[in-house]
């Protein structure tokens, strides 16, 4: 008996260990953990009563195997049907949100129901606890026939609610202010009952906050064109909700620039006044359109129009940050004091546009673009300088003609000027500081408006006199003058030996400071400006106190060259009165002898090249 009991669970055992080495596929292994009446319990229990250690051993890594077995399938079964999976996820989601929203709207009914149940003095419980009651109160309320009000509360309700879905919306607002004088008419003709009165403008409340988050919504989006959104404003407004409505059409203006000039790249254009132009005319283009709207909108309301200036001058000021950071600082550091004058007159020319619609934009231009334009004013001005002195040193002091293709006057002086300036004779460093003077005059001219015209001039007169310290040093036996800008160092001037280059010295300067720079600087004038620039009122204030600062001016130049001449003269009366040895040449015999002498009298003359100045 024994022995037949034994083997019997040695029969048994070998045939479970047997059922772990059957090779069955992944899914046949995992049919028995699928069932519904799955027990983890009952399972072991069964497999583990009448095994032994090995066997059980034996068991546990079978089913370590196959968990990690399932853990891959898993896997694999995810990466095989994300896609199924995430619209699956959202189809729930949805179902989700239409499962809320029907919810409210059984709500909303199921408060319609009570309203109208409390305004024919029905009872109507809400409670959980009388629900069983409740089908027998509604069944005495269906039974009894609603009022002409009560049907058109209901009504009004649904037609409401179908006209916000549609997105009618001034079909919506004319429902709205029908109810609201319904209410109104309600109070004093006592035609609605307290509840039914407080229950339609609950109604009335809730749907007009959703026809202004409605509109709210089409305002912000860029894809509205400029006639839904002005629509959409205006129904907002009159929703009562103006300065909101307000913000948002200057923010849809906004969000509008924003898209546009995402187009518009320095890298994409490369020469700074088309960047400047393309971005100018989309921001003044938008402040123009936000002003029209407003203005269609909300009239001339002070508050209003007061919020749309303070609106355009930070789009202004934004204007100005990326035309700085991109054009003026580069055209203001290496001196090219024409193109940051064209960046500046494409902008004040689109401000003069706007100026109409009573947004005068142009100060705030001109105070954040001056520190550029000057800093392009005084490193244009040291270029000259340091040309002038570098065409110094290799000038052989003879005067030429004006060497072909030099404006020395410039593209806009008159026909006389030019004939005039042609038929001069000056050395080439002469003509180099003339032609590259006149050249500014016409770059800085066009910016008369930023009343740069004292500095400028002062900046002028301090090359000018930078020059004239290379002539005088060109004369021989003169110290030479030292590079401001590198102490210690020496500019290097080619010296004038002959007293024909010497004049010349004195040719250069006599004609740059009595004719040509003082015509040059005409251009800087008001007058000279008028037909180039529209002015604005107290600009034409400033034309007759210009003229006086010229005449200034030229008269500094003149001293500038007072101090040629008197170091040319000095040099020539030390050679009059000594020596090659420095001995004194002049003695009290000479002096006493000169009358005495007729026939020497004539020696005493000025040569006849002096006598022909």
């Amino acid at each position: 008996m024994a022995s037949s009991e034994m083997l019997a669970f040695s029969s048994s055992s070998i045939r479970d260990s047997a059922e772990f080495d059957v090779d069955l596929s992944l899914s046949d292994r995992l049919k028995v953990f699928k069932t519904s009446q799955f027990d983890q319990k009952a399972y072991i229990t069964s497999k583990c009563l009448n095994m032994s250690e090995k066997e059980i051993k034996h068991l546990f890594a079978y089913l370590i195997d196959l968990k990690k077995a399932s853990a891959e399938e898993m896997r694999k079964s995810v990466y095989a049907n994300y896609t199924a999976f995430i619209r699956t996820s959202k189809e729930i989601s949805d179902l989700e949100g239409e499962l809320l929203a029907m919810r409210n709207l059984l709500s909303s009914q199921a408060a319609l129901v009570h309203g109208l149940a409390e305004g024919v003095g029905v009872d109507f419980p809400l409670s959980d606890d009388s629900y069983g009651s409740t089908k027998e109160d509604t069944s005495e309320v269906a039974l009894a026939e609603p009022s002409d009000i009560e049907k058109w509360l209901i009504n009004f309700v649904d037609n409401l609610d179908v006209l916000l879905a549609e997105r009618r919306v001034d079909e919506s607002l004319e429902a709205l202010e029908e109810g609201e004088r319904t209410v109104k008419e309600g109070d004093k003709g006592q035609t609605l009952s307290p509840n039914a009165a407080l229950f339609l403008q609950d109604v009335i409340t809730d749907r007009r906050m959703k026809l202004a988050d409605q509109l709210a919504h089409v305002a912000s989006q860029a894809c509205t064109s400029s006639v839904e959104l002005r629509s959409a404003i205006e129904a907002l407004k009159k929703l009562g909700d103006g300065p909101h409505a307000h913000k948002l059409l200057l923010n849809s203006h906004r969000q509008s620039l924003i898209e546009n000039i995402r187009a518009i790249s320095p890298s994409s254009i490369s020469y700074g006044g088309a960047f400047t132009a393309a971005l100018a005319h989309q921001f003044f283009s938008v402040i123009a359109q936000a002003a029209n709207d407003s203005l269609m909108v909300f009239g001339d309301e002070p508050a209003y129009a007061s919020e749309l200036v303070t609106w355009a001058v930070k789009e202004t000021e934004a204007l100005a940050v990326m035309v700085k950071r991109h054009v003026l600082a580069t055209s203001a550091a290496s001196g090219v004091l024409r193109l940051a004058s064209e960046c500046v007159q494409t902008c004040l020319g689109h401000c003069s546009l706007l100026e109409a619609r009573g947004l005068a934009l142009s100060p705030i231009l001109l105070k954040l673009f001056r520190p550029c334009i000057e800093e392009a004013l005084t490193n244009n001005l040291k270029r000259i300088e340091h040309s002038s002195s570098a065409m110094a040193a290799v000038d052989d002091w003879t005067l030429v003609h004006p060497p072909p293709g030099v404006r020395p006057v410039g593209a806009n002086a008159s026909s006389l000027g030019s004939a005039i300036a042609s038929q001069l004779k000056l050395s080439t460093s002469a003509h180099r500081f003339n032609s590259m003077v006149q050249e500014f005059f016409e770059e800085v001219g066009p910016l008369e408006m930023l009343q740069l015209g004292g500095s400028t001039l002062d900046g002028l007169l301090q090359v000018f006199n930078s020059y004239i310290n290379l002539l005088i040093n060109a004369l021989p036996g003169t110290t030479m003058e030292t590079d401001q800008d590198n102490p210690g160092v020496q500019k290097t001037v080619r010296m004038a030996e002959r007293e024909s280059q010497q004049l010349a010295l004195l040719a250069n300067a006599s004609m740059l400071a009595d004719e040509l720079l003082p015509r040059g600087a005409m251009k800087l004038a008001p007058s000279h400006q008028a037909g180039r620039i529209l002015e604005t009122p107290g600009r034409a204030a400033d034309r007759q106190n210009r003229f006086p600062e010229h005449r200034e001016w030229k008269r500094k130049l003149q001293r500038a060259v007072d101090r040629l001449r008197d170091s040319f003269c000095r040099q020539h009366a030390l050679e009059l009165i000594f020596n090659e040895d420095g001995e004194i040449r002049l003695t009290a015999e000479i002096y006493t002898s000169i009358g005495l002498n007729n026939k020497n009298e004539a020696d005493w003359f000025p040569s006849p090249l002096f006598q022909a100045l």
